[in-house]
């Protein structure tokens, strides 16, 4: 039924659930399984370089250490996961690289990080769903 599957993750528990919901799938359909985590853009203006620089250093920690989690997480399953990081707005990157590397599912969690997302009607999620090039599981 699927043959190549996206997660999206943000580090939040929600993403959490949606990666175990994607490696389930993934054992269960013998299907190819990447993951996608998508960084915010740094702040434009900044009062020096080094507050730029530490910004970078601590989001490219906490997405590879995101990426390594999920990695080893589906490894513990059987199931090998191709990681990817972006930056840019999640929804807009999350749509685009599902049409780019024809997913036929793409795995994501109702909310993320933010709560305040939980009950804003153009959240993440509600973007990915309504622009998605193919199927989409929601898990809560």
């Amino acid at each position: 039924m699927f043959e190549k599957i996206l997660v999206a993750l943000d580090g939040s528990e929600g993403s959490q659930k949606a990666l175990a919901a994607a490696v389930e799938l993934a054992r269960t359909f013998h299907a190819e399984l990447h993951s996608l985590a998508v960084e915010g853009k740094l702040p434009a203006y900044a009062a020096t370089l080094g507050e730029v620089d530490e910004a970078k250093a601590e989001k490219d920690a906490f997405f590879e250490r995101i990426d390594r989690e999920a990695v080893d997480f589906a490894a513990q399953h059987g199931v090998e996961l191709h990681p990817k990081k972006m930056v840019g707005d999640p929804a807009d990157r999350v749509v685009h690289f599902a049409e780019e590397g024809g997913f036929d599912l793409i795995v994501l969690a109702s909310h993320g990080h933010s709560l305040a997302h939980r009950f804003h009607l153009t959240g993440t999620a509600d973007k990915i769903v309504d622009h998605a090039p193919c199927s989409t599981l929601l898990v809560r």
